[in-house]
This record gives C-alpha cells, structure tokens and sequence, in this order.
C-alpha cells in the first residue's frame, strides 16, 4: 500500500511540475495535427520488407534473434503466410526453421512509417497505399485491406489467402495505382470529414467512406482496366467496406508522425499493439515506446463465438483513436453499437469522455450530433493520469486460434501503466 501511495504520489508532483510548459509545448505539436493534413494517398510499390508490429521495446535496435514463440499465435501463423508470399519459404516448418534460425528481420511497422490491422504483416512486394502530409512533408504506408474471412491480417495463410495477396499486388494494386494518379491522388482530409457526417467512425465502421472511396474510384478504374480486370477490382470495392480503412490509418499516421518529436510535449502520438502487449509513444520522449499487457475487448460476437474465444488486443489501427477519430469519434456513428457493442447513448459518452483528455478539438472533423463539435484530439499524457481516464478503443475481435478469423468487435482501453510509465520518464527527462 505505501508503494502504491508513493507512486502516486511521485506522479502527481510530477504532473504538476512540468503541467505549465506542456500546455505551452502542446500548442506546437498539435498544430501539426489540426492544419492540413491527411492530403495525398496515391498506390505504389515500396521496396522495404517489414513484418507486423512484432515487438514494441522501448529501445528498439534491429532484431534479427526473435522466436516465434515470442509472438501472439495469430502474429506467428501471419508471419509465416508472409514468408511464404514472399517466396522466401515453401512451407510452414522452412518458415518456421528461418525465423528461428535468425534469418528473418523484424520490426515494429511504425518504425517504418507504416501501419498494419490486426497482425499488421506487411512484406517486400506488398502494394500500399502512400499519403503524404504535403504541410510537413511526411509520409506514412498502410498494405491493401484484404476484405473479410480468412485472410492474413487473420493468421490465414492458404492458397486462397496467398492468392488473393498476389491479386491485390499483381492485379488491383496497378490499376488503383494508375487511377488514383489520374485523380492527382485524393485528399484524405475531406473523406475523412465526410465519413465522420456520414455515420462512420474511422476505425470500426467505415460503410460511407468505403462507398465513397468506390465511387471515386469506379470511373478511373473504367478508364485503366476492361472485362475480368475491372469486373473484380468492382467487386472488390462493392463487397469490402473496410477498403478505406487501410488508408486512412496511414491518413492518421502521416498526421501524427508530424507532431512527434517536441521536446515538452505530453501529447500521445502513438498507439499500437501486438496480440500481447500495448503501446504508446509520447512526442516529447521522441521514439521511446512504454508497454504493458494488452487486454482483451469486450463486445458482441458472431453465432458459435463467445468471450471465451477473443484474443488480447492486437493492430496498428489504434492509430485512428490516437489521431481522434475511432472510438473518438462514435457519437457520430450511433449504429456502431449494433455491431460493437453498448448504446447511441453510450456513444455519446464515449466522445464526450474524450475531450476531458484530450489537447484541443478537430474542426475538420465536425460531429453532427454534437452541433459540428469538432473530434476530442490529442491525448495529454496528463491528463490521463491526473483523470484516471485512459483512451477508449473500439476494435475487430480476432479469434485465439490463428486462421478462424475475426470473430467479434467491442471496446477496449490501454492499460494505464503505459501511461504511468511514460509520465515517470517524462519527469526524469525534463526535470533532471
């Protein structure tokens, strides 16, 4: 119990330290998020092998001695199917033998401006989406949404699943590639906005986005492609509404990549997982990460699934909540509940709850129901501690047993000891 006191105690005189020059600081690095962003997203191919979000160390050096058995089941299965696509492997047990041989390079998608749902494996010859923050000039990477079933983001690797990672990257990748840039790329910013009045979240429901993505798209596509071609790459958007989902995540992450790195900032800006643990980053600590144990979401599950089957947290698309949309953004997307869980109340309070933790407000992104409030933005490492409110997330459920699928969705929240600990070494840094 003293323990505990003292701890507290050492966070509360640490908050209250360094409060005064973070509420200065902050203003710098969320004026990096608020102006013009989420610009350009064009198609292209990126010659860099990463896979998944595999380890989140607070000192991340080049890892080439991680077993398999360090991973989430879901994480291990996905990166043999990667290995596997990539012709680096034949099978399971080459794969296998490979990575734990030391043969394999891993590191977290985020070190590579790159986000990933779910087991976030992205290889060598993967297409991907590219947006560029043409007002600090970043760049930020997401693969191509694969679509619903069995799919690697999934821990599925058969033939069915590798064959439809060659389409997305020998087939649709090249034709989205030449029809987004005979549109001069499109501007994520306002489909983002226009999601967010449309009942979509960003990260759970994205049905408006994912039409209007289509939409944009069809005529382009008509114009670059004929007959089966074109037939599938339709179907693709008409059947998939998660196809806007991957980019907007790089949308988010080009976004909050610029306001990292300000010295005296508390401001988050990143949050990831890994089917075992969560992390965070903070821009004032530059590229420290902070974790602790993922926990598993809560919601409603698919016929013949229960709790029981829901694996711990996993996915880069935390990143949507932590640029303030996602579960930030659920009073405007009400029907949400039917498909995570709880209430339109609920909802509301899940936005509402979120300004109290947050830096500043997202004109971009007015709520309609809130009277074009704009979306709670920029979680204030503070704030949380003092509040004792951590971010709410709302996610994809993925089974325990790598290949099933995704089984559910719910709601989820970080463990606080991200938090506590990043606060400890926040006062250590800029209080020494």
């Amino acid at each position: 119990m003293r323990s505990s006191f003292n701890q507290g105690v050492k966070l509360a005189f640490a908050t209250a330290i360094f409060s005064g020059v973070a509420n200065f600081v902050n203003k710098f690095a969320v004026f990096k998020v608020n102006p013009l962003v989420f610009t350009t997203q064009k198609n292209l191919l990126v010659a860099i092998f990463i896979l998944g979000a595999i380890l989140l160390f607070r000192k991340m050096p080049k890892i080439r001695s991680l077993s398999l058995g360090d991973m989430a089941k879901l994480l291990a299965i996905a990166v043999i199917g990667g290995l596997i696509f990539e012709g680096l492997a034949p099978d399971e047990p080459a794969a296998v033998a490979m990575v734990e041989a030391g043969e394999v390079a891993f590191a977290p998608c985020h070190h590579h401006q790159t986000v990933g749902p779910m087991a976030g494996v992205t290889t060598a010859s993967m297409a991907v989406y590219i947006v560029e923050n043409r007002t600090f000039g970043n760049r930020a990477f997401s693969s191509l949404n694969e679509g619903y079933g069995k799919v690697l983001r999934y821990g599925a690797y058969g033939e069915d699943v590798l064959a439809r990672l060659r389409w997305l990257r020998d087939v649709f990748g090249p034709l989205a590639h030449r029809a987004l840039e005979s549109l001069g790329g499109l501007d994520m910013k306002t489909m983002i906005a226009q999601q967010i009045q449309m009942g979509d979240e960003g990260h759970n429901r994205n049905r408006a986005g994912s039409a209007m993505f289509a939409r944009v798209l069809a005529p382009q596509l008509a114009r670059v492609a004929a007959g089966d071609n074109l037939a599938a790459a339709l179907a693709y958007l008409a059947e998939n509404d998660l196809a806007i989902l991957n980019p907007v995540m790089a949308a988010c992450k080009a976004t909050m990549d610029a306001a990292a790195g300000v010295d005296g900032s508390t401001v988050v800006t990143c949050m990831a997982r890994n089917g075992t643990d969560f992390g965070i980053r903070i821009s004032g600590l530059h590229d420290a990460w902070f974790t602790a144990p993922a926990e598993v979401p809560v919601g409603l599950f698919f016929p013949g699934f229960t709790q029981d089957d829901a694996n711990p947290d996993i996915g880069d698309s935390t990143i949507t909540e932590t640029a303030g949309i996602g579960a930030f953004a659920m009073a405007a997307a009400p029907a949400i509940v039917k498909f995570v869980g709880g209430s339109p109340q609920m909802a509301l309070e899940s936005t509402l709850e979120m300004y109290e933790i947050t830096v500043t407000e997202n004109p971009a992104f007015g709520i309609p129901q809130l009277d074009f409030r704009g979306t709670p933005t920029g979680i204030d490492l503070r704030k949380v501690i003092k509040t004792g409110i951590t971010p709410r997330v709302n996610t994809g459920i993925a089974h325990r047993k790598p290949g099933i699928g995704q089984v559910g969705a719910g709601l989820v929240r970080p463990p606080i000891a991200c938090f506590e600990q990043a606060l400890e070494a926040f006062a250590e840094r800029y209080t020494a």
